[in-house]
Formats: structure tokens, C-alpha cells, sequence
């Protein structure tokens, strides 16, 4: 079993994207379009043939106009104090990793704070990631690297990273341990879907 899966409650990536679409009377064809991804692509996530990056999971939240968080199941209420037990989280399990909501998807404020479990050479996908506000980054094993703008920085147990997060950005695992990473994205604008727009990567 893998280290991502002994815990995780797994969520229908595909189905969950065949309600937001639906939910919005957008079709698979305007979706590719709007979202600059091939219709067989979303196809293919749609009927569970494949796992979408998270720089995939942006693109679409972006083209749908929802927050990314929207893929954890339906909007909740929000709330001005979030207090999760651990087998209460929203667990999104994404291309060789998994993303664990920590109450930012159900709070008032400007916080998404998230965990990002990643197997080695998991990695945010081919495509840069810019949204408002600020992004923090704190690396609890293992190691990530995060390539901002062109400037590469490698994170590894203990290391903090901090960045305004409409600078162009993407990570990946180098290494060949799981890594865990704390993610806090903070102050994005009012009215705002952080981690809704990416960029495509430049040749």
C-alpha cells in the first residue's frame, strides 16, 4: 500500500469534475477551451483514466471560475473559527502525491493553509502556477524544490520558504524520499480564487 493511501479518504477527482461542469452548463468542448486543455484530456480525468496534476486541477478551477478547493466536494459554510481533527481533513489525491486541506476551503479569513504529501518525482506539472496574495512554504522531510520565476530553491527538513505568489512558480520532489510540506497561501484579494490561474511554461 502507499504511504500517500493508508489514511487518505479518496475523493472521485473525475466525477467531482463532471459536477462542477455540469453544475455550470459548460460542455467537455468549451471547458477545452476555456481552460486550454484537449478535450480527450478532460475526457480521460472525467472517466478516471488518469490523475490531472495540480497545475491541471488550477487550470480547470480558473476555467470554471471556482477555487481549486471546490474539488474537495461542495462549498461549505464559512466559518471564523476552523478546528479539524486529523481524520477530518479534506484529502484530494492528485498526480504521485496528495493535497490535505487544513480548514482554509471552510474559514472567513484570507488563509488556505494545506499539506502536501508528494512520492518522489511528484511535481506540480508542466505548467507555472501565479495567483494572488503570498505563498509560504515549510518543508517537514524530505525535499522539495521551488522554481520561482528562474530562480531555483531547494528546500529540505527545516526550510522555509516565502514568496509573492503572482510571481511564476512550480515545484517538484528531487529526491527519492515522500516529502511533507506546509503551505499557506494568505492576503489574496477580495473576490479572488487563489491557485485558480496558471501560466503556461515557457519553452
Amino acid at each position: 500500500m502507499s504511504a500517500l493511501s493508508r489514511q487518505a479518504v479518496s475523493i472521485d477527482v473525475g466525477n467531482r469534475l463532471r459536477q462542477l461542469r455540469e453544475a455550470r452548463n459548460v460542455s467537455m468542448r468549451t471547458l477545452a477551451t476555456m481552460s486550454g486543455l484537449s478535450a480527450n484530456a478532460l475526457s480521460m480525468i472525467e472517466r478516471g483514466k488518469t490523475s490531472p496534476s495540480v497545475s491541471t486541477l488550477y487550470r480547470i478551477a480558473g476555467a470554471l471560475t471556482v477555487p481549486v478547493t471546490d474539488f474537495f466536494g461542495p462549498e461549505e459554510a464559512r466559518k471564523k473559527v476552523v478546528y479539524l481533527k486529523a481524520d477530518e481533513r479534506t484529502r484530494l489525491p492528485f498526480m504521485r502525491g496528495l493535497w490535505e486541506g487544513l480548514g482554509g476551503e471552510q474559514f472567513t479569513g484570507k488563509a488556505m493553509p494545506f499539506m502536501l504529501t508528494l512520492e518522489n518525482g511528484a511535481s506540480s506539472g508542466s505548467n507555472q502556477m501565479a495567483h494572488s496574495g503570498n505563498e509560504f512554504v515549510y518543508c517537514l522531510r524530505g525535499q522539495i524544490e521551488y522554481q520561482i520565476e528562474n530562480q531555483l530553491y531547494l528546500l529540505e527538513g527545516g526550510d522555509s520558504l516565502l514568496f509573492a505568489a503572482q510571481l511564476k512558480h512550480r515545484w517538484h520532489n528531487p529526491g527519492g524520499l515522500v516529502t511533507n510540506v506546509l503551505v499557506i497561501i494568505s492576503d489574496f484579494s477580495d473576490g479572488d480564487q487563489p491557485m485558480s490561474h496558471v501560466e503556461k511554461a515557457e519553452a
